[in-house]
């Protein structure tokens, strides 16, 4: 959200009243143990000392781990937004506030077991000493392990926030969340996401409300489709597609034009933060240096600048799936519209933009041949989402597109 940060840090969360009000509790609570000098153990109440914040994507899972975090930290207990705890925790520079937010496929053991032993350490700065881990669902059963051994004997004045999309033993293990508290977040209603474009972001309110419509409730992809004129582009592409299919050849040529779409995206996503990195690895080794050790140096950086492409060609897998997860959901949308139209639900539209091609769909395919392309475009998410081949999972869904 690019709300201003002197703003209440709850109010960047849309549409969850009934989770700002329990870390609103918690938060308090949190104050009144530091208060009373009692904050070297959990509070059994409205406190605890581990969160699993869940969601679907664009519900405000990170939002509301930030938001909590700050609240935290905040000198006054509330999450006013102004006092320094909340502005250097929002900011991403408190120093007792990690946030792991994973670049590739997976979180490792190495990394989580540095990351716990540090917030094992009595707060330097702030009232706890805080670790929000973003997509804790990457863990890997290594580093899994390693978290649950600091969840189930917590330091002192330690917090857990960890983002799942679910607590589905796939997304977190049955023994880490059983020993956290579960913060459920809803999909923010279309009407509430508009709102905020509107009032935050000046958009005007018709691109707005078919902004978030289009979105599906996801706040941060409205607003890019509201401001970003390739991010048009990109989901004009994507629901396209049904009319491009018509025939096997047709459908490996769309196949691969999504591939290839989410593949550009991804790289010019990545593409400035990789330089930037490689820049100052080589900078730090002493790159274009001269003299007795230049020769040695160069030598021994070569083990260095290997794990650096290693890391990056894991973010940028990770990007290109994230990328094309985005244009599966856009053709999913379409489908659903179909779906709707058929049947006269009484339920508004995703795409209102493409009104025409939803009626004409809908008029020639019937209820059972859509809704059979419509879990065909589920099930390669499904796929994907398990490590199956992009090309192969995406040629499969084009081919059933086409069949119905």
């Amino acid at each position: 959200m690019s709300t201003a940060l002197g703003a209440d840090v709850f109010a960047e969360l849309v549409g969850q009243d009934e989770a700002v009000q329990t870390l609103r509790r918690a938060s308090a609570a949190a104050t009144a143990l530091i208060t009373a000098g009692s904050g070297d153990a959990p509070a059994a109440g409205a406190m605890t000392h581990a969160w699993i914040f869940t969601g679907p994507p664009g519900s405000g899972r990170s939002v509301a781990a930030r938001a909590f975090a700050a609240a935290l930290q905040c000198v006054h207990g509330v999450g006013c937004g102004e006092c320094p705890g909340c502005h250097t925790t929002r900011a991403g520079t408190h120093s007792d506030v990690r946030f792991v937010v994973p670049d590739g496929l997976s979180i490792g053991v190495g990394e989580m077991r540095a990351l716990v032993l540090r917030a094992a350490s009595t707060p330097s700065a702030g009232r706890w000493q805080v670790l929000v881990i973003e997509d804790a669902d990457r863990l890997t059963e290594a580093a899994g392990n390693a978290l649950l051994k600091a969840i189930e004997e917590p330091p002192p004045r330690t917090v857990f926030l960890l983002c799942t999309p679910s607590t589905h033993p796939d997304d977190i293990s049955v023994t880490i969340r059983s020993r956290c508290r579960v913060v459920a977040l809803r999909q923010p209603p279309a009407e509430a996401v508009a709102q905020v474009l509107t009032a935050r972001d000046g958009v005007p309110a018709e691109t707005a409300s078919w902004a978030a419509a289009a979105a599906q409730g996801h706040v941060g992809r409205a607003r890019r489709l509201a401001q970003d004129p390739q991010a048009r582009e990109r989901r004009d592409a994507v629901l396209a597609v049904p009319r491009r299919l018509t025939s096997v050849g047709a459908c490996f040529d769309a196949a691969s034009a999504l591939i290839e779409a989410a593949e550009a995206e991804a790289a010019a996503a990545v593409a400035e933060i990789d330089a930037a990195e490689r820049s100052a690895l080589q900078t730090a080794l002493g790159a274009g240096g001269t003299g007795r050790g230049a020769a040695s140096a160069a030598r021994g950086s070569a083990g260095q600048l290997k794990e650096l492409e290693r890391r990056q060609k894991s973010r940028a897998t990770r990007a290109q799936r994230d990328a094309l997860d985005r244009a599966l959901v856009d053709l999913a949308g379409f489908y659903r519209d179909v779906l709707v139209s058929a049947l006269g639900a009484p339920v508004a539209p995703v795409h209102t933009d493409v009104a025409p091609l939803v009626e004409a769909a809908a008029g020639k395919w019937t209820a059972e041949a859509t809704l059979r392309r419509l879990e065909a475009v589920l099930t390669c998410r499904d796929a994907i989402a398990t490590n199956v081949k992009p090309r192969i999972a995406v040629e499969a869904m084009m081919l059933t597109l086409w069949r119905g």
